[in-house]
C-alpha cells in the first residue's frame, strides 16, 4: 500500500467538544448553557479559573469534580445566563442566597419525585433560556436596547425559580445539614 495514507481511526461517533468562546459575558453564559445540556467534554470541567479558585463574585464555592452533578452544572449555567439577561435589562448582579445555591444538591440529597421534579424544571428553564438569551444576543446584535424584553426573560426566570425553590422540603433533622 505505497502512497496511501493509512487511518487508525475508525467511525466513532462526533463527541461534542465544548471549546470557550472568546471572554464575552453574553457568549460565555450561552456556551456554559449548551455545554452543560449537551453534556460535552473539556478540560475545565468546573466553573473555575485555570490557576485555582471560583470565578470572583459567582457567590460559589468550589466542590471541585467529585461532588458536581449535571443538575448541579446546568443550575448553577442558569444562574450564569440570567446574570447576562439581568445585564442587558439594566439590573444589578444579584448575590446569591444560600438557599439558590445549594438547592441542586439539596434536590439530590432528597431524591425520588422531588428530584424528578426539580431535575425537570430546569431542563425547562434551560429550553426557556438558551432561545430567549439567543434572542436577546441577536436584538443587542442589531443595535436595539434590549433591557424591555431581558427584563421580562428576566422575571420569567425568578418566577420559575421560585417554584422549583418551592419544592425543598421543610427542615427535618435526619436530612443532612447544609450551611446556610
Amino acid at each position: 500500500m505505497r502512497g496511501r495514507a493509512v487511518s487508525s481511526v475508525r467511525a466513532f461517533a462526533p463527541v461534542a467538544l465544548c471549546i470557550p468562546p472568546a471572554i464575552d459575558p453574553a457568549r460565555l453564559a450561552i456556551w456554559q448553557v449548551r455545554c452543560a445540556m449537551a453534556g460535552g467534554m473539556n478540560a475545565h470541567t468546573s466553573f473555575t479559573q485555570p490557576g485555582g479558585g471560583v470565578l470572583p463574585t459567582s457567590g460559589r464555592p468550589e466542590f471541585g469534580q467529585a461532588s458536581a452533578s449535571a443538575m448541579s452544572m446546568k443550575w448553577s449555567a442558569l444562574h450564569d445566563a440570567v446574570g447576562v439577561v439581568g445585564m442587558l435589562a439594566g439590573l444589578a448582579a444579584e448575590p446569591m442566597r444560600p438557599d439558590v445555591r445549594n438547592f441542586a444538591a439539596v434536590m439530590r440529597d432528597v431524591g425520588g419525585w422531588r428530584r424528578n421534579q426539580a431535575e425537570q424544571g430546569i431542563d425547562d428553564l434551560n429550553a426557556i433560556m438558551e432561545p430567549g438569551l439567543a434572542a436577546l444576543m441577536a436584538v443587542n446584535a442589531r443595535g436595539a436596547n434590549p433591557a424591555v424584553p431581558a427584563l421580562a426573560l428576566w422575571q420569567e426566570f425568578h418566577a420559575a425559580r421560585a417554584a422549583l425553590l418551592a419544592l425543598v422540603p421543610p427542615p427535618s433533622s435526619q436530612a443532612p445539614r447544609r450551611f446556610m
